[in-house]
């Protein structure tokens, strides 16, 4: 999958487009099983029309710059990227989302940026999708102005599971109480979280628990806390460990951070990009009065977890 940043670097692919693309436009936070169904169905027009597909999101989100409040992330915009190249998709079309954007009539997107600069002949959105100033661009609206000019539009049904409609703010509510099993059923996959590994404080190895520090976006959805986790990417197999998410107020931290003791992992990893699974929620995070009472809770939660996998 390629990665365009930005209308302006759509030019260099001009050649590839120029008998047009099949895409799909919308915020695909957590490219949750709904999702997964939309693109395999983008991926069967792009073969049968024998055309690139391409996926159409933003950042920040809408919600993100219209709010001062805005619904939290399930994935950063790194781990967006990672699974969208797990998918069948061709191009991926990253769209910053300032006020121009946002002023920008339903009307001119469609005809601007859909059928003139990226010559889309086949779309395929959400039952809920809007877009546009205002938005008052619908699914009515793309389907009047693509018959005009060639575009095929089709929105895909709501998928549910177990009589509940599968959305990102369903998987945001579960993941805000540590419900990984809900998430992971919803999501189509398990939970991960992805990046390099940084050098912290170090503190950690001064009481036994040398981490693995990944640097997160505040807005991160899960709850802050203490999980059992399996960590991708340093060996042939998956190394499991206990990992605490949050800004460490033990020491006035203010970073979120991932932070994951590896049962069976000496060597060093600074530098490398790993994938964190978290796959129970064990305990919420706390202010110790020292490291010593932290340390006492870190070798409860370390055992908590290794039998958690022994189960």
């Amino acid at each position: 999958m390629k990665l365009i940043r930005g209308m302006a670097n759509h030019r260099q692919y001009t050649d590839e487009f120029a008998n047009g693309c099949v895409a799909s436009i919308g915020n695909f936070d957590g490219l949750h099983y709904g999702h997964q169904k939309l693109l395999a169905h983008l991926a069967e027009k792009s073969s049968a029309l024998k055309l690139p597909s391409m996926v159409i999101s933003f950042e920040p989100l809408p919600a993100e710059f219209f709010m001062p409040m805005p619904p939290a992330r399930i994935y950063p915009l790194r781990d967006k990227v990672r699974l969208l190249n797990q998918l069948d998709v061709d191009y991926y079309m990253n769209l910053r989302f300032n006020k121009a954007l946002a002023n920008r009539t339903a009307e001119d997107f469609v005809q601007q940026l859909l059928l003139d600069q990226l010559n889309v002949r086949y779309l395929v959105v959400g039952d809920d999708f809007r877009f546009g100033k205002q938005r008052t661009g619908d699914f009515q609206l793309l389907q009047s102005m693509g018959a005009a000019a060639g575009m095929e539009v089709c929105d895909t049904p709501t998928c549910h599971y177990k009589d509940e409609r599968i959305s990102s703010t369903l998987i945001r509510q579960h993941l805000a109480v540590g419900d990984i099993e809900a998430s992971n059923q919803l999501l189509g996959k398990p939970y991960q979280l992805s990046g390099r590994v940084r050098h912290g404080q170090k503190r950690g190895r001064t009481i036994g628990y040398p981490t693995l520090n990944l640097l997160l976006p505040d807005n991160i959805a899960p709850v802050k806390g203490v999980y059992a986790v399996q960590v991708q990417g340093l060996s042939d197999k998956s190394l499991k460990g206990v990992a605490s998410l949050g800004t460490n107020p033990t020491v006035a931290g203010r970073e979120m951070r991932l932070e994951t003791y590896l049962f069976d992992y000496n060597d060093n990893a600074y530098g490398q990009t790993i994938c964190v699974q978290l796959d129970k929620f064990l305990r919420p995070e706390e202010t110790f009065d020292s490291f010593e009472v932290m340390k006492q809770q870190i070798d409860q939660d370390a055992e908590i977890a290794r039998q958690y996998y022994q189960e």
